[in-house]
């Protein structure tokens, strides 16, 4: 055999771990997800209940009886296919510890012992960032959006037709799941920058050289993932510019360490 054969063999033996290795993560991933949409298909009703009480919060904002929300469906498999959504959608929300374990697994080898430490707090804060965006839409902005669109029933009072908001169950779990992905992907914002000022690809002097266009980006964004009402768009844009500007005092926070790490190395070598 030549050297050449012999290189290529021996790069290629370590090529092939890695790839079941990924295959077993892949696997215990989508295992993880199956089982818990299965858990959630089986609670579907109860899971979609849960999420018409932003609609019945909503409601009594605007002076009409919780109790009396109606929800319909117009084709005879909506509502089943609703379902399987609902339950995709808690699926993946309750498998992402299970996904997360696996994705650091099969990263954590390749990490030296500093990175693997630094790695593991962002996979603690990404699922808890994630869960505070959606609790903030669970109970502020989804109640104000449906608000938004109550206030705009008319009555029929007189000679004025009644016209009543009758939402479908698809469009508004369609909605609801919008904001909440849309609010728990902004508030990654902290994460994605720590992560980019550790990697030294941005500053916390860049951040904030940049704190103008970020401005117009929140709202661009906004208006990009939020249904087209105002409320929803100004009210990811500014939770959005707040997360940016938290993410340039952690960045000048991860510098600061960074600067005292260096000078305490450079101390002992002295």
């Amino acid at each position: 055999m030549s050297r050449s054969e012999s290189e290529i063999e021996a790069s290629s033996a370590p090529l092939i771990e890695h790839l079941i290795e990924l295959r077993r993560r892949l696997i215990w991933s989508i295992l993880g997800f199956f089982g818990m949409f299965l858990i959630c298909f089986f609670f579907a009703k109860q899971i979609f209940n849960l999420l018409i009480v932003p609609y019945q919060i909503a409601s009594s904002w605007a002076g009409l009886d919780p109790a009396s929300v109606e929800l319909i469906y117009t084709a005879p498999q909506e509502y089943f296919f609703t379902q399987v959504k609902v339950a995709a959608f808690g699926g993946f929300f309750l498998a992402f510890p299970v996904i997360a374990i696996q994705v650091y697994k099969f990263v954590a080898p390749g990490l030296y012992r500093d990175e693997r430490e630094a790695f593991l707090p962002f996979l603690i804060a990404t699922p808890l960032l994630f869960i505070l965006g959606a609790l903030l839409v669970y109970y502020f902005f989804t109640p104000m959006v449906m608000w938004f669109f109550l206030s705009m029933q008319q009555p029929g009072e007189g000679t004025d037709a009644a016209i009543l908001l009758l939402p479908r169950v698809s469009e508004y779990l369609s909605l609801i799941m919008t904001l909440i992905v849309s609010f728990g992907l902004v508030f990654q914002l902290p994460v994605i920058c720590s992560l980019l000022v550790r990697t030294g690809i941005i500053t916390a002097k860049s951040l904030a050289e940049k704190r103008k266009w970020a401005i117009v980006l929140s709202f661009i964004v906004a208006a990009v993932l939020t249904p087209p009402d105002p409320l929803s768009q100004i009210g990811l844009a500014i939770p959005a510019i707040l997360l940016y500007e938290i993410s340039i005092i952690v960045a000048r926070i991860i510098e600061k360490k960074r600067a005292e790490r260096l000078a305490q190395t450079e101390a002992s070598a002295e």
